[in-house]
């Protein structure tokens, strides 16, 4: 199991340059959680105790509205950590998280996980800089749901995707529209257009982009002038 998860961290893009001292020391130091599609890794309000990486799957966390609508604020997949943020602060998690589909995640006690940061600092500004990636990330797509056509903005979602997953994206369009901002009704529309255009391509759970050059045309929107 050890082995396992060292391995993952090793893949990964925070512990990448670490030694395999290093590698087996922080492995040491997880508990490996299985988890069934839907269940929750943490829920919104929870104390922080913990650190998160996923091993298996995928993991999407998720903010309610006042009104009960559900919006996914980002997915995260092998290699991938999570709630790191509330961990640094001391905070309880900002969002809730769950398993997209068989998960299996790595966790680390808070503690433990900032002792090993102590030791090594180099990882914690290798996260900073991956925090500071995911903040530009979520001001655009704030930008976005306050500014852009659904078509656009669905568009731009699955360029920001494909830059991390690749053109063969593992979502639902009921997951699209929860992270558009959108109802499933109008993502169905819009997915059905880009489809008939031939710049993707739908098969079951999966989004294919076929045309990357006119979806970034369309993200970009109309030309100003």
């Amino acid at each position: 199991m050890t082995q396992e998860i060292g391995q993952v961290f090793k893949n990964s893009l925070i512990f990448s340059g670490l030694g395999e001292e290093e590698l087996g020391e922080l492995a040491a130091l997880a508990a490996r959680r299985r988890l069934a599609p839907e269940e929750f890794v943490f829920w919104e309000g929870d104390a922080p105790d913990f650190f998160y990486l996923v091993l298996r799957g995928r993991v999407k966390v998720v903010k309610q509205s006042p009104t009960g609508k559900e919006f996914i604020v980002s997915f995260f997949g092998p290699g991938e950590m999570f709630g790191e943020v509330a961990v640094f602060e001391n905070k309880p998690y900002p969002a809730s998280s769950v398993a997209a589909e068989e998960t299996v995640v790595a966790s680390i006690r808070r503690t433990a996980f900032l002792a090993f940061l102590a030791a090594h600092p180099e990882i914690a500004l290798k996260i900073i800089s991956v925090l500071g990636g995911r903040l530009r990330e979520a001001q655009a797509r704030l930008g976005d749901l306050a500014a852009s056509r659904v078509q656009q903005r669905i568009a731009r979602v699955l360029l920001m995707l494909a830059a991390r997953m690749g053109k063969d994206l593992p979502f639902t369009r009921r997951e699209i529209a929860d992270m558009t901002g959108t109802t499933i009704e109008t993502a169905i529309r819009v997915l059905s257009r880009l489809g008939q255009g031939k710049i993707i391509r739908s098969a079951r759970g999966h989004i294919i982009i076929t045309d990357e050059q006119k979806l970034r045309l369309l993200a970009e929107g109309p030309p100003r002038v």
